[in-house]
């Protein structure tokens, strides 16, 4: 059951007793730790397979668990998300808490919010309405009641979609609308199941005693709600095991926060906290840039970054792409992607990942210009998203009578195509704040115009007519199914994913950070954004910016500040933050103080300064290629005397000093037990049992020539 493990993976597997705090950077095989570590506790017969609970974020992610755990022999284990596990038990104990039957569960809650908004006299058009009904979702599992939204939305320094107290009005009507009919939302699945575990100790008990041992992934993805529902099932009780990654926290706009993993050896102070940083994903390369990311970071979750030590071969260097307008950095992107094709990596393989969904269009095109299907994950095509929908059949019912519209005639006056199609769109060049569907669908209108704009720049003297055509055919082309393509998506909804080879587009100031970003916390959550889409790429990774948005535009943009001191001839980035070293940390209780391990930061290559992630760089304290100032007369001298040692003590050579200890020694030349000490493979155990005699050696002095004695 443990073979094939690495060492911090078997220490999560065989930490069966007492909390457990899995720190795992992307790609660390944390699904893997978990699923040997439940399967172990079954078969060692410590765990019994139907009280084990493992919660996690998604249907998918629970159904992977599932299957990996039959796999590995213990089929009876319960692997749901949050809501799936509520809803179980609240329908098994609503008629034993309350009576009767479970109100129907709403499928979707926007009709009813769209009532509740009538009621309030408040219009809302159709993205509007999916922005506060998202609002709404907010304010349930912060938990939140209508009374105190105003004062919570401040607290948190959250743009409301609209008016606070407009939002109350619709929060307070909605829930009187849902009592009314006798219905309940997905929110309200996690809320009751609270009150019914908080006021019936008598069925809070029956719950303790089926499920006696609990798993939480993706536990940086937290709402409070969701918190307080954990603690409710533990009863007190100590045996939880939680797996995250406090940088890969990305939708704290829903929230989410990364606070109770943070916290878990404060609420948990006997915990065995054990960090996963062997990548066994992505190459040297896509790891050291992803840990050059995060070394600029700052705030709470930077401070408990993991620096990722990277376990596969070499590959190529990410390439860095600077574009003269959007057009070509798609163009570019997909001529990239045919040659990929091209040289047998399958499309599905392959990803194009951007800040939002409207950038897409472009990407969309491209592909398809060069016959490389595609398939979009996390939103429709754009063409077929309502509000380009409906901006088609304006724009065609415009072509046919825009004859009898003075104010289309008046915009048309000069032949200027993108005014027409700003009039007939009522399209404001002035961005709508906050995010949310009102931003989305603007941004959609938005890249409509600019394709406007281009057409015409192509075709002088093209018609509204004309354009309609083009926007058919481009419709009609995209249109066509794919079974293999490569994946577009949004950078959030590639979380958990991974391809082959990634492309990331669009990365300039104002959109990665996005513009209404504005708090640090807000601009470290987009960084962290960036650190997910590059951590999804396993081998092959770009990364692309263009300078104007169409071509023959003003060159005014410019490059995300997140690659400053990453990409080429911009400086290099300052470190900020604490790295977390993998290994382990035991609980105060079994290490008989609180005191924690001493944290180290990143290691850099004494030689250049690149933050090194390879085991053997790190012992040399230097790149492998770059160049080696030893004293090859000392490394003799060492090499003898290590030989001497071990053939003393009976040991492998090793077991006295490894090659690449021995190496790094005689490169620094260390002059004292400080300047030894700093050396990787020299630990205070070895500094006692042999530092006089390699300073000896380093000073020209014959050692004692007495072997070290075994402690």
């Amino acid at each position: 059951m443990l073979a094939g493990l690495d060492p911090e993976q078997r220490e999560v597997a065989t930490a069966l007793r007492g909390p457990l705090c899995v720190l795992a950077g992307a790609g660390t095989g944390k699904t893997r730790a978990i699923t040997h570590r439940i399967a172990y506790g079954v078969r060692a017969g410590v765990l019994q397979p139907g009280s084990v609970l493992a919660v996690t974020f998604t249907n998918r992610a629970a159904g992977e668990m599932r299957g990996r755990l039959r796999q590995l022999g213990a089929p009876g284990v319960q692997a749901r998300t949050f809501h799936s596990a509520a809803l179980r038990q609240l329908q098994y104990f609503w008629p034993r808490a309350v009576g009767g039957e479970l109100p129907r569960l709403l499928e979707r809650k926007v009709q009813l919010v769209a009532e509740a908004a009538a009621r309030a006299r408040v219009r809302l058009d159709r993205n509007e309405l999916r922005d506060v009904t998202g609002e709404l979702e907010w304010a349930k599992v912060t938990q939140t009641v209508p009374e105190d939204y105003a004062a919570a939305i401040a607290k948190a320094g959250r743009d409301a979609p609209r008016d606070p107290a407009e939002i109350t009005g619709i929060y307070r009507g909605y829930e009187q609308l849902k009592r009314d009919r006798g219905v309940i939302d997905f929110e309200d699945v996690l809320l009751l199941t609270v009150g019914v575990l908080q006021d019936r100790p008598d069925i809070a008990e029956q719950v303790h005693r089926q499920y006696q041992h609990f798993v939480v992934d993706e536990y940086q993805d937290v709402s409070p709600l969701q918190q307080r529902l954990l603690e409710l099932w533990l009863g007190g009780r100590d045996s939880l095991c939680v797996v995250g990654d406090a940088s890969q926290t990305i939708y704290s706009f829903t929230g989410a926060t990364p606070d109770h993993l943070l916290d878990f050896r404060t609420r948990h102070p006997d915990a065995t906290v054990v960090k996963l940083v062997r990548d066994y994903r992505s190459t040297p390369q896509v790891v050291h840039l992803a840990n050059g990311v995060l070394a600029q970071a700052t705030g709470r979750a930077a401070a408990a970054r993991l620096e990722l030590v990277a376990q596969r071969e070499a590959g190529p260097e990410p390439a860095f792409t600077e574009y003269a307008d959007e057009p070509a950095e798609a163009e570019g992107t997909a001529r990239h992607i045919r040659r990929l094709v091209d040289a047998g990596v399958p499309p599905s393989s392959i990803a194009v990942l951007y800040r939002i969904n409207a950038q897409s269009e472009v990407y969309e095109q491209a592909l398809a210009d060069r016959s490389v299907p595609y398939q979009l994950r996390g939103a429709e095509r754009f063409f077929e998203r309502p509000e380009v929908r409906e901006a088609g059949v304006k724009l065609r019912g415009a072509a046919v009578g825009g004859k009898n519209d003075a104010m289309l005639d008046e915009a048309g006056r000069d032949g200027d195509l993108a005014a027409q199609v700003r009039a007939v769109l009522g399209w404001s060049p002035q961005a709508p704040a906050g995010s949310g569907a009102v931003r989305d669908r603007w941004e959609s209108l938005a890249a409509l115009v600019r394709l406007a704009e281009d057409f015409a720049r192509a075709r002088p003297g093209a018609t509204l007519r004309d354009l309609v055509e083009e926007l058919g055919e481009r419709a009609a082309a995209q249109h066509a199914p794919t079974v293999e393509g490569v994946t577009l998506a949004s950078l959030h909804a590639a979380k958990g994913l991974e391809w082959d080879a990634v492309f990331l587009v669009g990365l300039t100031e104002g959109m990665l950070p996005i513009t209404y970003a504005k708090t640090p916390e807000q601009i470290e959550e987009e960084r962290r954004l960036l650190y997910v889409g590059i951590t999804r790429a396993r081998v092959h990774l770009s990364l692309s910016w263009a300078l104007s948005r169409s071509p023959g535009g003003r060159a005014s943009r410019r490059p995300s500040r997140f690659l400053t001191g990453l990409r080429p001839g911009s400086g290099r980035g300052g470190g900020a933050g604490v790295v977390t070293q993998g290994g382990v940390e035991r609980g105060s209780a079994e290490r008989g103080t609180g005191a924690r391990r001493r944290r180290r930061g990143p290691v850099r290559c004494r030689v250049c300064g690149r933050t090194l992630t390879d085991a053997g760089e790190i012992k040399l304290m230097r790149c492998e290629d770059c160049p080696s100032d030893m004293d090859e007369g000392l490394y003799e001298r060492l090499h003898d005397w290590r030989a001497v040692q071990a053939r003393q003590l009976g040991q492998p050579a090793y077991c006295v000093f490894t090659d690449k200890t021995l190496i790094a020694i005689a490169e620094a030349t260390p002059a004292n037990e400080q300047e030894l000490s700093v050396i990787s493979g020299v630990g205070k155990r070895k500094l006692d049992r042999y530092g006089a005699d390699v300073l000896d050696l380093c000073a020209g002095r014959d050692p004692s020539g007495e072997p070290a004695e075994e402690p």
